[in-house]
């Protein structure tokens, strides 16, 4: 049977990094599952590549067909934002290993939906004043900076990703980002010994 690894961590931990060179790593081959979102997509960002975006009538659409495995709804500087993984029939755990991005909160309602043995939680752990410096940068860069938002979400993970929520979730190992390659490297190794047989 296929995993799914359930890659977290705080903003500007370095998960995206991390993701896209995972998803580049031959030596495992996983399968991406690409998560949805009703807020207004990022410059960079196209759809159906970091997220499928919709609006609130696409959720409650897919609400009612009994498709949402797991949502979250972040009350934001500019309005209500939700996050959902869809049963969209792009898993097959019968075939494939997958790798998605996620939150202490989503991977508990993934694990619930598919089996606490088939979910397995990566966590990034990064200092917090590194973190803030790099979530700065990169609001630089927006075209419309958003930094009101930027702060809140550096706020908000600080409960949800405290260490009382990690245990109570059964997070307990942490894969510390202080030198990308060598967090990469501990990843891989923790995938390849956990993944399908034949990797």
């Amino acid at each position: 049977m296929g995993k799914i690894f359930y890659l977290m961590g705080k903003s500007s931990s370095g998960k995206d990094t991390i993701y896209k060179r995972l998803m580049r790593d031959k030596s495992i081959r996983l399968n991406k599952i690409v998560p949805y979102t009703t807020r207004p997509i990022r410059e960079g960002e196209r759809e159906g590549v970091q997220y499928h975006f919709t609006d609130v009538s696409g959720f409650e659409k897919l609400l009612l067909e009994n498709k949402i495995i797991e949502h979250r709804t972040y009350d934001t500087f500019y309005g209500e934002w939700k996050y959902f993984t869809v049963d969209d029939d792009s898993i097959d755990l019968n075939k494939n290993d997958y790798l998605i991005i996620g939150t202490p909160e989503s991977y508990v309602a993934t694990k619930s939906y598919f089996g606490h043995d088939k979910v397995l939680p990566i966590f990034i752990d990064v200092d917090d004043g590194i973190r803030l410096q790099r979530a700065l940068n990169r609001e630089r860069k927006q075209e419309k900076p958003k930094y009101e938002e930027m702060c809140r979400r550096f706020l908000a993970d600080a409960e949800d990703f405290s260490d009382d929520r990690l245990k109570e979730c059964g997070i307990e190992r942490r894969f510390k980002n202080e030198d990308i390659d060598s967090c990469l490297s501990e990843i891989l190794e923790y995938i390849k010994s956990n993944a399908q047989p034949d990797r």
